[in-house]
């Protein structure tokens, strides 16, 4: 049979724009408004579209109204495939994280279970090492400016008033921003390695922790060390934990098998997942960069350690109701 195509074209043509309209508007974050019946017509245009490229494309034609297709086609493709957060507002994007977040951590809390005996077990070798072997400081503290006393640290820092980062805050934040988020990043990555890598990882951050807090405390700066390590210890070491769970959880999907699912199949089910867990953790860095740098960092005389210890136990509170209860009325499945 010989096609007519400008006629095809010209018949065609209204299904066409009325497909391209309703992608405008799915791409403009309309996606929420679309009902069941919208839902169908926008099925129904996709195939129609898809078909007349299919038939066209045994014909002679000129090239824009193929390439015109094609892109329709994979624009479809990708509206019905894709994910919808991805085309929602910044806000609306940005408030559904916050209410996603904690439910996605609650949905894995025994690998939270297992994070938690991991760092913890860490914070117990690291403490018990160097209070046995005071010679072991420089093996389980990367950090040079970790190595000295902490009575003549403590000295030198309340002696300089904070002054020495006057006009680094900015800098320094983006520097401390930057080098959590990829530590948060390689510690869930690490999952891959079937979770080992991760259990490393956490292990060993939680060695230097506590190494530092030991270290401190046998020297009779424990207020220094709360006042220091609080206000953005407890929204950056949740972090890190949140971030080994992503791992243990990439890591126990690649190694146990789920309702003969195969393992893209398995991978496919915890993508989400694993999006909304990083995306969540890069949020509480971002927070931890600033907290760190413009008040962890400034000491009596200029911030009483009793400010600085009350405004981290508070925000201490605030994370953790934060993660028991936000969401509770949402979720799908029991906490």
């Amino acid at each position: 049979m010989i096609l007519d195509v400008e006629k095809f074209i010209r018949e065609r043509r209204a299904d066409w724009n009325e497909f391209e309209g309703m992608l405008i508007h799915l791409e403009t974050g309309g996606k929420l408004g679309l009902d069941v019946e919208q839902a169908q017509r926008f099925h129904y245009l996709y195939e129609r579209v898809a078909a007349d490229l299919t038939k066209l494309g045994a014909y002679a034609v000129e090239p824009q109204t193929k390439q015109y297709l094609e892109s329709l086609v994979a624009r479809g493709f990708g509206e019905m495939h894709g994910t919808v957060s991805r085309r929602l507002p910044f806000a609306q994007a940005f408030v559904s994280l916050l209410s996603a977040f904690p439910i996605t951590v609650r949905r894995h809390f025994r690998l939270m279970v297992w994070v938690f005996v991991i760092f913890g077990g860490g914070m117990v070798f690291g403490a018990g090492s160097l209070a046995l072997d005071p010679g072991s400081k420089s093996v389980l503290m990367p950090f040079s400016h970790l190595l000295g006393d902490p009575s003549d640290r403590v000295a030198e820092e309340e002696e300089r008033k904070g002054e020495h980062m006057k006009d680094e805050r900015a800098t320094f934040s983006t520097q401390l921003m930057t080098h959590n988020t990829k530590v948060a990043i390689l510690t869930l990555a690490l999952g891959m390695t079937f979770g080992i890598g991760t259990g490393i990882f956490l292990f060993y951050n939680g060695a230097i922790l506590g190494a530092v807090m030991i270290d401190y405390v046998l020297a009779g700066e424990t207020i220094f060390l709360t006042g220091w390590l609080l206000p953005h210890g407890s929204v950056e070491i949740p972090a890190i934990l949140l971030a080994g769970q992503g791992g243990l959880l990439l890591g126990s999907t690649l190694l146990f098998a789920k309702n003969r699912m195969s393992l893209g199949e398995r991978l496919r089910s915890i993508r989400d997942d694993l999006v909304i867990l990083i995306a969540g953790i890069a949020v509480l860095l971002i927070w931890a960069g600033i907290i760190e740098s413009f008040f962890s960092q400034y000491h009596e005389p200029v911030l009483p350690y009793a400010v600085k210890i009350a405004f981290g136990l508070l925000q201490l509170a605030g994370v953790i109701a934060y993660f028991v209860f936000v969401g509770k009325t949402q979720e799908g499945v029991p906490a």
